[in-house]
């Protein structure tokens, strides 16, 4: 388990920020239970490490004329490793795509897409998704609602994992 690393502090201040990456030093150390000095210092050794691999406003999508999400399952011809990575590399260039995963099963990837509109989804689908080398298939659904939208790690399960470890 690649926690064994980190001591409860370490996961407190990783839960913190977690929680509210905007908070001050002095408060993430008054919440972890240690002076600000040594709490930056660990916080700068999580970023090193790899832990924190940066800080994000949740920005909310509707607001800024974001009104349609969708999930588009792409099947590819080939599976090859190269392939694959072109694959990835092209969802890359594509700002509508904010996820991307590989998947194990009927489809290869599902990707997160935002637009503002229905017809631009539509345009990005049809002269960028669906012409793209290797694509065999896209399926799409479009999100009626959401229920839940929690980044990060479950930092209450990897306590009680670690409890049961000891």
């Amino acid at each position: 388990m690649p926690s064994h690393r980190l001591d409860p502090i370490d996961r407190k201040i990783l839960s913190e920020l977690q929680a509210d990456g905007r908070m001050t030093n002095v408060e993430l150390a008054k919440r972890v239970g240690i002076s600000a000095p040594p709490c930056l210092r660990r916080v700068r050794a999580l970023e090193e490490q790899g832990f924190i691999r940066g800080y994000h406003a949740e920005v909310n999508p509707r607001e800024l004329g974001f009104e349609v999400q969708v999930f588009a399952m792409v099947g590819l011809q080939s599976q090859a490793e190269s392939d694959l990575s072109a694959f990835e590399e092209r969802c890359n260039e594509w700002s509508l795509v904010r996820e991307c995963h590989m998947l194990n099963g009927e489809v290869d990837f599902i990707l997160k897409c935002v637009a503002p509109d229905l017809s631009t989804f539509q345009t990005f689908l049809t002269s960028e998704l669906l012409t793209t080398p290797n694509v065999a298939s896209v399926k799409t659904s479009l999100v009626i609602r959401g229920a839940k939208d929690e980044p990060g790690v479950p930092f209450d399960v990897l306590e009680e994992r670690l409890a049961q470890m000891a």
